[in-house]
């Protein structure tokens, strides 16, 4: 076995697929099957069994993809302290980071960055914040970028908050807004507790829930048409001066404010990339 070996088992495991495992890789999927076989003679064993429904390991595949995932971390971490032996400024980072960060800040963070550092890639994993803060327990990012409030054992820094606001086409006030149509989006569990708890806080009715829709970009663009009022993070409306947005607010009159966080490992310091981006972010300007 080699690391190509031990990639092609961690990515089948994930997928349950031969189809989408072999696109992951980019490899046919005759080349992944053949493959997947010959590690099977090699073992003289049964590593999954491949059917309609798609790919079931065995108990014994599974302890081979143990093996994998703990030999893929071990190659990560010997190439990150080689390349830190050298003492030059290049290696591949991992970013773990919550979707609406990586749409509306990264990428401005990333072009500055790489324009000091140009030696440095970046592997950018997105998804909801929860699923990052995972991916830093296993180890496979080494920073990770989260929205919300969420469990994290090791160190933890506030890199910016803005407030949720509530959005729409024309002015509203706040006494109407249990009568008037809302469109809601997919979005994590922090973001929705947050509203929830704002809204069953202030009215004693719930919402006029009009339409649900999967992504906030598709309810922006349909409270920019009229359709109904929103509830937004306040950094998804930069430079949007065309509708009205008004501040949550608690009953004592606070902004109700959602907060952005880096998380990452103490010992992680000791490598250099790692260190000087954690330091850029902390330094960086996020108005």
């Amino acid at each position: 076995m080699n690391d190509r070996d031990w990639e092609i088992l961690k990515i089948l495991y994930e997928k349950k697929n031969i189809t989408q495992a072999a696109k992951e890789l980019h490899i046919s999927q005759p080349a992944l099957t053949f493959r997947l076989q010959q590690l099977e003679d090699e073992f003289s064993i049964t590593i999954a069994y491949r059917g309609r429904r798609g790919v079931a390991f065995t108990v014994q595949g599974e302890h081979l993809v143990g093996y994998a995932k703990d030999m893929l971390l071990q190659l990560r971490k010997t190439k990150d302290f080689l390349w830190n032996m050298e003492g030059s400024v290049k290696g591949v980072l991992r970013l773990g980071v919550a979707g609406t960060f990586a749409c509306y800040i990264l990428p401005a963070i990333l072009r500055r960055f790489n324009i000091l550092y140009p030696n440095i890639e970046f592997n950018v994993t997105t998804g909801w914040s929860a699923e990052m803060v995972n991916l830093l327990f296993k180890q496979e990012a080494h920073i990770g970028i989260i929205r919300g409030d969420y469990n994290w054992p090791d160190q933890k820094l506030l890199l910016m908050e803005e407030p949720l606001l509530i959005v729409s086409k024309k002015k509203i006030q706040l006494d109407e807004l249990p009568y008037m149509p809302r469109i809601e989006y997919k979005t994590d569990t922090s973001l929705k507790e947050a509203i929830d708890n704002w809204w069953f806080a202030t009215y004693s009715q719930a919402p006029l829930t009009t339409m649900h829709v999967d992504k906030l970009e598709t309810c922006k663009e349909f409270v920019l048409n009229g359709l109904g009022y929103a509830i937004f993070p306040g950094v998804t409306l930069k430079n949007n001066n065309d509708i009205f947005t008004m501040k949550l607010r608690s009953k004592d009159n606070v902004p109700i404010m959602r907060r952005t966080w880096l998380i990452y490992r103490k010992e992680s310091l000791e490598i250099s990339i790692i260190k000087i981006f954690i330091d850029f972010l902390k330094n960086y300007n996020y108005k």
